[in-house]
């Protein structure tokens, strides 16, 4: 008897969100072949995006793991991938191993921006000394070093996006001096008008973080970071939340094609047939990632081309809720962005309140909410399905807007993605459900839904409701 090669597995680089949804959809569509991930990092998969969280102690760094994977797939952490052997198929690691592919999945994410200001980087190229980023859980722990935190040494956070406020709000929190250092006009310029970020500077400043905007850093010392107009401001920990890069450099060794990202097709393939990026890594027609939706948008797209053959990406709907102190903040897609047919203003300053929705049509293009929380969970919910706002807009503002029937239904599909920080959908919502799980705070638990950004909290309610009336009208109850 002849013995048999065992056929080389599908190869995942990258252990992050992206490619953790990539594990699951692919058992959904049916693929049930051997799957093998190599991360870089020495821990198991985690939500990245909730990293300022583990930084205000408010979450430990055990509850951000993603589960485990399903069906036939190995994992390996702390293996680095250094290059790929296209001629071969094989993939080596740096510690000497070789991991052979029958395709091969990049999912690298991306790498903190460091910008060219003198004094960051040490010879090497490294960050100098006191220069700190904050991309994984090691960075994390060591912006919580305890001794620090103890001796409440200061951190300066240089760029006020929406990483950088978190990180403002999350390190005042537990008592660290901070100032924040923005070149732009107000925090989150690029997403804020002047009202709502002026309301975000008034409670980065309530919360104790100095918030200094309108000029550029000019150089950094050890211990200082020097301004554009002269001004010396102490940094015994800089923090760079300057923007990130795809991380490209293994594509690029292999000769596949990059531009900002590397490059992809409808199919999520680079021009090697048998190699796909998905993620921050990648650049479809033109346009990186960057967002957690759309790392999963290419995932779900990738695992229905490989299981069926399916081509093409569905548009992803942009959410961000930075975790910010007091009544929460929304941006939906990207403000400014294309001209409106309608644009919804409500502004009440007295309590810090600050709302703009720009409509096309009858359906939300972008939006901004500040402190209205019951809006903010009534408009993502439309703007997340696409569907049409009610006439009064006031309510709808004020949060008193009725329930809208989605699409075609008056239910979500058993796939929809109801919790975006966790992944939980309307069926895993459902499942725990029946299975004992009826309130709100049990249903976190079975599911962890709710325990991100917390901002599907309303619609799980709704869920709870919906099945309850449903279990009643059945038995009779």
């Amino acid at each position: 008897m002849t013995a048999t090669t065992p056929a080389a597995p599908l190869l995942v680089i990258g252990n992050g969100p992206a490619a953790h949804q990539l594990l699951d959809r692919l058992r959904h569509f049916g693929c049930d072949g051997p799957v093998t991930v190599l991360g870089a990092e020495d821990v198991p998969a985690y939500h990245r995006a909730l990293l300022t969280s583990a930084l205000d102690g408010s979450l430990p760094a055990e509850a951000m793991e993603l589960p485990p994977p399903p069906g036939d797939t190995t994992i390996h952490t702390g293996a680095c991938a250094v290059d790929i052997d296209r001629a071969r198929r094989l993939v080596h690691t740096a510690d000497g191993r070789v991991f052979p592919y029958s395709r091969l999945v990049l999912a690298t994410g991306a790498t903190p921006l460091l910008p060219g200001l003198p004094g960051l980087r040490a010879p090497d190229g490294a960050p100098a000394a006191g220069v700190a980023v904050l991309r994984t859980l090691g960075d994390c722990a060591r912006l919580t070093d305890p001794a620090a935190a103890a001796a409440r040494t200061p951190v300066t956070i240089l760029g006020a996006g929406s990483l950088g406020v978190e990180a403002a709000f999350a390190l005042a929190l537990v008592g660290r001096p901070v100032t924040l250092v923005h070149p732009g006009p107000w925090p989150m310029d690029h997403l804020l008008d002047k009202v709502a970020g002026t309301l975000v500077a008034d409670r980065l400043a309530a919360a104790g973080v100095e918030v200094v905007t309108g000029t550029p850093a000019a150089s950094y010392a050890p211990g200082t970071l020097t301004l554009a107009d002269g001004r010396a401001l102490p940094a015994a920990t800089l923090l760079l939340c300057t923007g990130v890069l795809p991380e490209t450099g293994l594509a690029r060794a292999a000769g596949l094609s990059v531009r900002t990202g590397i490059v992809v097709d409808d199919c999520l393939r680079t021009d090697d047939p048998l190699i796909h990026a998905i993620g921050d890594c990648a650049e479809h027609r033109g346009n990186r990632g960057g967002s957690l939706a759309s790392g999963w948008a290419q995932a779900e797209a990738l695992a229905r081309h490989l299981a069926t053959g399916g081509r093409g990406v569905a548009a992803a709907r942009r959410v961000l809720r930075p975790r910010i102190a007091g009544p929460g903040l929304v941006v939906l897609g990207i403000p400014g962005s294309a001209p409106a047919d309608e644009t919804i203003t409500l502004d009440d300053p007295a309590n810090g309140r600050y709302a703009r929705l720009e409509l096309t049509g009858e359906r939300i293009a972008s939006g901004v909410l500040l402190g209205f929380d019951r809006a903010i969970a009534t408009t993502t919910e439309l703007y997340v399905h696409d569907l049409p706002v009610p006439r009064d807009r006031l309510s709808l503002l004020l949060g008193r807007a009725p329930r809208v029937a989605r699409k075609g239904s008056s239910e979500l599909c058993p796939d929809t993605v109801v919790c975006l920080c966790n992944n939980v959908t309307h069926q895993d919502l459902t499942d725990a459900w029946h299975a004992g799980a009826r309130e709100v705070t049990d249903l976190a638990a079975a599911t962890r839904a709710t325990t991100g950004c917390g901002g599907c909290t309303r619609q799980v309610e709704s869920i709870c409701t919906a099945l309850a009336s449903t279990k009643a009208a059945a038995t009779g109850s």
